[in-house]
């Protein structure tokens, strides 16, 4: 999103919901990142639990 399109956002909608949608944006993709982790984290577990066992 380039400076025109974010003025014009925040023209349009207001300064609370542009952040408030670009926040969301940022944290969704965090939030993915973390989930792949977590379920890559909770395969090795398993396959630990496995190889002790």
């Amino acid at each position: 999103m380039d400076t025109k399109e974010l003025c014009s956002a925040i023209g349009n909608f207001g300064f609370p919901m542009v952040l408030s949608w670009y926040l969301l944006l940022r944290m969704e993709q965090r939030l993915d990142k973390l989930t792949n982790c977590l379920n890559e984290l909770s395969k090795a577990i398993l396959q630990n639990n496995r190889i002790e066992k």
